[in-house]
């Protein structure tokens, strides 16, 4: 009787370092498609945040349809480059004068 629970005891220690074993591969087959799952979340979260984004705010959406009905739609796409480029230098510059006036008090 002894013996036979000795040889369980092997039995099931061998078999726990078989299953940690196949823990570790499967946790390192898993890192791809946790990489893909994240991308999804984001891209789902990101899409989320502009419907409700435009359920808050519809007026910019109702402009860009109407300004691609009245105009035609290479000149929209021209006019909306260039608003891009002014908001984003505006973001820019308003980040920036912050740092420059302390800059400039500091010497």
């Amino acid at each position: 009787m002894n013996k036979n629970l000795v040889e369980l005891q092997l039995q099931r220690g061998r078999l726990l370092k078989r299953i940690a074993s196949q823990r570790t591969t499967l946790a390192q087959q898993l890192i791809p498609l946790e990489n893909v799952s994240e991308t999804g979340s984001r891209i789902y979260s990101l899409l989320r945040d502009g419907v409700q984004r435009l359920k808050k705010h519809p007026l910019p959406a109702v402009l860009a349809v109407v300004a691609l009905v009245l105009f035609k739609p290479t000149s929209t796409w021209r006019w909306l480059r260039r608003g891009v480029v002014l908001w984003r230098s505006w973001r820019l510059l308003r980040a920036w004068v912050p740092e420059l006036v302390s800059r400039w008090r500091t010497r």
